[in-house]
């Protein structure tokens, strides 16, 4: 699947209900985690903290952050030392970020106050992350995110959980909703009205399919990120990208960045 339709996604907009969004938002933050989707970034990222001596990571356009527990212990483990991750959104879950940081004992921390991607503030430090987030930017937004990493010489990865094809589009069409209401009653931090938006009135669901729909037309190929790094002036940086992982599931499309 090599075109992207820059349609709209539900959880974008300002009008749409804060609850339905954050419904949908820990259901994909629940399945990215359950089923280790970002596992084959972790030498990606073993090697981006490495290069730049790092070992501290701000995750931009966090959502619920969905995986960021198993990426953290993951990383932690790898390297033999504690890998701490920053969340950060440009509307905050306080809720789940402050379920994270409980679960984590503290190695998950977040910043409460509205982070800008394309302007991140100079006291913000750490390798910058965005996670099955970039793909909710047009390429003119998706730019300023990138150009702002390359003028702070601040190092980023950006990592989509796909490979973008049909056979993804037609599986997230006939085995989600099923998926959907065997395992929301699961999901944590507990929430009625999750329960009420998915099974009286499936908002949940509904929202969850059609977002997803559009997320996989929305989704930057390795082809395209090429293309838009030829716009980004960053002397003395390097770009990588690329597809890894080769497990239902837990394929990648990436996109490295960092200061020589």
């Amino acid at each position: 699947m090599n075109i992207r339709l820059q349609l709209f996604e539900l959880e974008d907009q300002r009008w749409f209900p804060h609850v339905i969004r954050q419904g949908m938002l820990d259901f994909l933050r629940f399945m990215i985690s359950k089923l280790g989707a970002y596992e084959a970034t972790l030498p990606l990222l073993q090697e981006l903290l490495t290069k730049t001596k790092q070992t501290h990571i701000t995750d931009l356009c966090s959502g619920a952050g969905g995986g960021i527990e198993t990426i953290q212990k993951g990383l932690s483990q790898r390297m033999g030392q504690t890998i701490h991750v920053t969340l950060s959104d440009l509307y905050p879950n306080i809720s789940t970020y402050q379920y994270l940081q409980t679960q984590s004992g503290g190695t998950i921390d977040f910043i409460p106050e509205p982070i800008d991607a394309t302007a991140v503030p100079e006291t913000i430090t750490g390798v910058r992350t965005i996670f099955s987030s970039f793909h909710h930017f047009p390429p003119t937004i998706a730019q300023r995110i990138l150009q702002d990493a390359a003028d702070k010489r601040a190092a980023i990865g950006i990592f989509e959980g796909a490979q973008k094809s049909w056979v993804e589009m037609i599986l997230l069409w006939l085995a989600f909703p099923i998926v959907i209401v065997l395992v929301t009653p699961f999901i944590r931090p507990f929430k009625l009205s999750r329960l009420f938006f998915t099974y009286i009135i499936p908002l949940i669901p509904i929202g969850i399919i059609w977002d997803g729909t559009v997320s996989l037309l929305r989704i930057y190929t390795p082809t395209h990120l090429q293309q838009m790094l030829q716009t980004i002036k960053a002397p003395n940086y390097t770009w990588q990208t690329g597809r890894v992982g080769n497990k239902p599931g837990k394929h990648v499309i990436y996109l490295i960045g960092y200061p020589n």
